[in-house]
């Protein structure tokens, strides 16, 4: 099922085009697909058999981890250095019923290597397959708050020229 949904995810990843920006050149995100998932796309055989959701290496975050169904962001991160305490990842989000964005912030241990992260508004905070984002931005934040690798939609800022 996760080879399926990331399937899908390449093949309209062209219409979340992102423009990759390392501030420090530590951490780089390599690509974000965002999508919405139902629960069944994260059930595996062998949670069928052991009642424990099994992620296949990729680390999962959500707003209400009781929840599945949601409106997630699959990140393949980079991490050529060692992991750091207090990282985050920070979405933000403009939603077609206002112009102002909506702020979600995830605490995230980020370890050494690449990895790929799934990071899911679930629950109360994204309850419907029909509702999709005007634009977006994902960014990875160190400790200090700092921005050290962010993509973002299309349509998030206005092109220059």
């Amino acid at each position: 099922m996760r080879s399926l949904g990331l399937l899908l995810a390449l093949l309209t990843a062209g219409s979340a085009a992102a423009a990759s920006a390392p501030a420090d050149g530590s951490m780089k995100l390599v690509r974000v697909w965002p999508q919405w998932k139902e629960d069944e796309s994260f059930m595996g055989i062998s949670e069928y058999f052991t009642h424990r959701e099994a992620t296949g290496g990729w680390i999962v975050l959500r707003t209400h981890p009781e929840s599945r169904k949601g409106f997630y962001f699959l990140a393949r991160l980079k991490n050529p250095g060692p992991a750091a305490p207090g990282d985050t990842f920070v979405i933000h989000l403009i939603l077609p019923d206002s112009p102002d964005p909506r702020t979600f912030t995830f605490p995230a241990a980020i370890p050494h290597g690449s990895h790929v992260f799934e990071v899911g508004l679930t629950g109360q905070d994204w309850t419907t397959a029909k509702l999709h984002p005007v634009a977006w931005r994902f960014e990875v934040r160190n400790a200090a708050g700092r921005i050290v690798a962010a993509q973002s939609s299309y349509l998030w800022e206005k092109p220059t020229g």
